[in-house]
């Protein structure tokens, strides 16, 4: 279990990160992994639920208790049990003999309640890292979106000055350098905005470790295009080591426990007890002894044990549900990763560059008078959106992967390619 978090992590590393150019001050996806497993409170919550399970074993596995009792007979009476003179001590030692294999039952619920922490701790680990990996991406994508804008700007920046080279030969209204100034504006605003949400995602990253004034920067990342993934067959297949699953295992495995524990109530306990009296009159010691043995242990336990034998095949039924729930997720991730990744490996190597080409061919028909200002603004627009919609879905991709990756718990895929068709 620990091999495969330790690759899940190595692989949600890989879908984020690229090849980031580094800072002293720049936090990896590694390092946000590492704050949220030393500080997240549901981590930390489940080592105490740890220590709990762990006393809790511990007292299931001692043996019924001692009984020291004493006990004064004929005293402080009328007649001849005036006084003490014809009192009768007696002390005893009891306990239960438990029957019917109640203190293995018992040892068994509650080691296997303790065994399966150990798994849901591991599928709680998964979820938090996916979820790392997943605001890490939204800021890192945040970052890139405000280049991208950053970009624009200076586009249009461009284009007001050549517009107001134009105005100032005659070439053009005052109306065009307004347009562009109007446009010039709106990059800024667009920029402003990348900038917020950037800021918005690094706070809503620090959260998940309890900082919140962050003063960490993240890196510059090409998400460009995500590697394949295997068919749907393939992961479907893998459903079945998923943590979210194995956690029925466990649980099956702690209802059996229960149910095993109902079935040895049927078997009523032996109280004994052991004493010695002394008589005060004749100043005699005598053994005592004793057993007792409840009526109708059997039937008072039928109930319980119907309740457990229920609740063992309404798991079954429970984890029908969900393996069914995860196959429906995961066959929707897996659809939104392969229309995502087809759309951003088009746009990468088709819409992109032919619309990078169209756009520096009307820069040059626009200073040399041949194309008016409407085409090059529509070109420069064109542009711009394709590289927002290529960034989009490249996020939409990896996001879906990251659900893939925490459905299977399979490390499956590395790196990233920008060159391979789907």
């Amino acid at each position: 279990m620990h091999a495969r978090l330790a690759a899940c992590a190595a692989l949600l590393g890989a879908i984020v990160t690229g090849n980031p150019v580094q800072a002293a001050d720049t936090l990896t996806l590694e390092a946000a992994f590492v704050r949220v497993a030393e500080r997240h409170p549901e981590l930390r919550l489940l080592g105490a639920r740890a220590e709990q399970l762990s006393a809790e074993r511990d007292q299931a596995a001692l043996r019924p208790g001692y009984r020291a009792g004493i006990e004064v007979e004929n005293f402080l009476g009328t007649g001849d049990t005036q006084g003490v003179d014809r009192a009768e001590l007696t002390l005893t030692l009891a306990s239960v003999l438990e029957r019917g294999g109640k203190f293995d039952a018992r040892r068994l619920v509650a080691q296997s309640r303790f065994d399966a922490l150990a798994v849901e701790r591991e599928a709680t680990r998964l979820d938090l890292l996916a979820e790392v990996a997943r605001r890490y991406l939204a800021a890192v994508s945040a970052r890139a979106l405000g280049e991208i804008a950053a970009a624009d700007i200076q586009q249009r920046r461009e284009t007001v000055e050549a517009a107001r080279r134009r105005l100032q030969a005659g070439a053009a209204p005052e109306a065009l350098v307004l347009s562009a100034q109007a446009a010039f504006a709106r990059a800024e605003l667009e920029h402003t905005r990348a900038g917020q949400r950037f800021e918005t995602a690094r706070q809503h990253l620090a959260a998940l470790w309890g900082e919140w004034a962050p003063t960490f920067e993240l890196p510059a990342i090409d998400l460009g295009v995500p590697a394949q993934v295997p068919p749907f067959s393939t992961l479907a297949a893998l459903l079945e080591s998923t943590p979210e699953l194995q956690i029925f295992a466990d649980e099956k495995r702690i209802r059996e426990a229960r149910l095993q524990l109902a079935r040895s109530q049927s078997g009523a306990d032996l109280e004994w007890e052991v004493g010695v009296r002394r008589s005060q009159e004749s100043d005699d010691f005598a053994l005592v002894a004793g057993l007792s043995l409840p009526i109708g242990a059997r039937r008072r336990a039928q109930p319980e044990i119907r309740a457990a034998a229920a609740e063992l095949t309404a798991l079954e039924i429970e984890r029908e549900v969900r393996e069914l729930a995860l196959y429906s997720t995961l066959l929707e991730a897996h659809g939104r990763y392969g229309l995502a990744r087809t759309e951003a490996l088009r746009l990468h190597e088709e819409i992109v560059p032919m619309l990078e080409r169209a756009r520096t061919a009307t820069t040059h028909a626009f200073e040399a008078g041949a194309a008016g200002y409407l085409e090059w603004s529509v070109a420069q627009g064109e542009h711009t959106n394709a590289r927002r919609q290529q960034l989009e879905a490249a996020l939409e991709a990896r996001i879906a992967l990251i659900e893939i990756q925490r459905l299977t718990g399979q490390a499956f895929i590395a790196g990233t390619a920008t060159g391979d068709r789907p």
